[in-house]
């Protein structure tokens, strides 16, 4: 990292523009723009992302503040927020979104797959789940979820061995997590560990279809009828491993092939947890430390609420909303690619907060995160006399 350079120039350092230029070119975003590009949005969002800014009038009164900064940040010109809000309204949300991708491939790519306790296997491991943003449904009428409330769905495929969401996809309240199924594209040998709201057969069978894995739990009304068991150590709380079949007509011809089911007893919680798997090779152990890691994405959703801008929106129409949430995506990205390439060891909470009020500095990012003596140690001088040696 250049000495000479801020902070956030730095991290914007690590964007590839000719990767942006494609995702601008390919949706047009720079047509007919004549002083905020595409590229100085992003510059601005992303801001206010790392910054921890409240709303678009706070970002701009800040860039406004270091007026004489904005140029070395990587701004060609001042933001005004009317032209920022207008972007954000009608600017194709899927520039950011189409970036996002190339920025979770190149995640991925720097990031080595870590090892999960308990597992012997080294298939990619998906976990897939949905999180509610609670709005108003007066300023956000078209997000619909209830009579009196509005709200959007995040529906996220994050990759357990990297901690990065490689899919996002935004809905309104009201559609189910099942649905988002059907726009997935499955990778071979890999694992998706999804909750019981997923439990669909047709496209349960589709996964398998693909030749892919998956584990989630099975419903209280789930009706099946057992081919053969094999044994398993009941101390170790497992109840049961057994090969299975559906009973019920309907869902024996959306999903005609053999099941897992593996049942095991949660000590800690005092709960009897029964899983659904179309892996027959993993042990049953592991199947259940599959389910145990599905909760690693309730742990991203709980980061990303606390810490980055996406519950409070700086604009009122469904491209606004999803432009602000992608941006957020790209930001969290960065500062996960900077852990990466730096070997950063402290957590992305403490990389973040120390980001937050250090874009204006110009120490190396690196020099940020590494701890160093504050004050002096106290020397002996052996020539000075002492007082009470005399």
């Amino acid at each position: 990292m250049n000495a000479g350079k801020y902070v956030f120039a730095q991290i914007i350092a690590l964007v590839n523009p000719k990767e942006f230029a494609k995702c601008v070119k390919r949706y047009q975003g720079d047509y007919r723009a004549r002083t905020l590009k595409c590229w100085q949005q992003f510059l601005g969002l992303s801001f206010g992302q790392l910054t921890q800014r409240e709303s678009l009038r706070d970002l701009v009164s800040c860039l406004e503040a270091h007026q004489s900064k904005l140029y070395h940040l990587g701004f060609s010109q001042g933001i005004s927020r009317t032209t920022l809000a207008d972007a954000n309204e009608k600017r194709d949300w899927r520039i950011y979104a189409d970036f996002a991708q190339v920025l979770i491939t190149q995640a991925r790519l720097a990031n080595p797959a870590l090892s999960l306790e308990g597992l012997s296997f080294d298939n990619q491991i998906y976990a897939l789940d949905s999180s509610t943003i609670d709005l108003c449904l007066e300023v956000f009428w078209w997000a619909k979820f209830r009579k009196h409330k509005a709200a959007i769905k995040l529906h996220t495929l994050l990759d357990i061995r990297c901690q990065i969401p490689c899919f996002v996809h935004i809905t309104d309240g009201l559609s189910h997590d099942v649905n988002v199924l059907d726009i997935l594209d499955f990778e071979a040998d890999a694992f998706y560990v999804m909750d019981r709201g997923y439990v669909d057969w047709a496209r349960l069978h589709r996964i398998n279809q693909a030749r892919a894995f998956f584990v989630t739990r099975a419903k209280s009304n789930f009706a099946a009828r057992r081919l053969y068991s094999k044994a398993v150590d009941k101390q170790s709380g497992l109840g049961c491993d057994q090969t299975i079949c559906l009973k019920n007509y309907q869902a024996a011809k959306d999903y005609p092939s053999k099941l897992r089911r593996v049942k095991y007893y949660d000590q800690e919680n005092d709960k009897t947890l029964v899983f659904l798997s179309n892996n027959f090779e993993v042990t049953a152990m592991e199947i259940a430390l599959l389910y145990k890691n599905r909760w690693q994405i309730e742990l991203f959703f709980k980061w990303i609420k606390q810490h980055l801008r996406i519950k409070v929106f700086w604009g009122e129409s469904a491209n606004a909303v999803k432009t602000q949430i992608w941006v957020a995506v790209c930001t969290f990205i960065l500062v996960k690619i900077l852990k990466d390439k730096l070997q950063i060891l402290q957590s992305m909470n403490e990389i973040l907060q120390i980001l937050s009020v250090s874009v204006f500095d110009k120490t190396p990012v690196n020099q940020l995160f590494t701890k160093t003596e504050l004050q002096k140690p106290n020397t002996q001088f052996p020539n000075q006399l002492n007082l009470f040696d005399l």
